[in-house]
């Protein structure tokens, strides 16, 4: 890292001429960062009181999002849904999944074999009697749903999502 008048350089030419997205350059600024004692993973963007959310969020959203709810199975918006776009979190708007990520488990919700990269945390849930992992937001700590190793490849995986924890954002502006 060099200073060059109040402005530090922490990414070389080198490194920026070997950048080819979006998602590389974010990757190598949070390792820049964390190389320099800031660790942006731990870094909540969007940390509201439970007040606030309730506020923010209709109650269904409140509960599915912040108290850890579920969904009926079969009933959700997003199930049977393929327009192209991108699907976001509807607490705080993180994109999370895109649509071609997206096909039919036949489970009841919407499922996805992959996420957007850095943009879902995974923890243990040993809920109901059950261990399983649950998936939230990275940016808003939201409540998504469960991934499974059970989906198709390339991945293996199924992201299984409430459709109340997402909102959609079509590729058509027009639908």
């Amino acid at each position: 890292m060099r200073s060059n008048e109040n402005l530090d350089e922490i990414i070389s030419a080198t490194e920026i001429n070997e950048i080819k997205n979006l998602d590389q350059l974010i990757g190598l600024l949070n390792q820049k960062l964390y190389q320099q004692g800031i660790d942006m993973k731990k870094q909540k963007k969007n940390e509201l009181t439970e007040e606030e959310w309730k506020k923010k969020l209709t109650p269904e959203e409140f509960h599915i999002l912040r108290q850890k709810g579920t969904e009926r199975p079969f009933t959700g918006e997003y199930d049977k849904f393929y327009k192209d776009g991108t699907y976001k979190c509807a607490g705080c708007g993180t994109e999370l999944f895109t649509s071609s990520s997206k096909y039919d488990s036949g489970c009841g919700w919407p499922a996805f074999y992959e996420a957007m990269p850095e943009k879902i945390h995974e923890s243990a849930d040993n809920s109901f009697g059950m261990t399983r992992v649950e998936i939230t937001c990275e940016n808003c700590g939201g409540h998504l749903g469960h991934v499974f190793n059970d989906g198709p490849q390339p991945s293996g995986l199924r992201y299984c999502v409430n459709s109340i924890s997402l909102d959609f954002d079509s590729k058509d502006k027009d639908d």
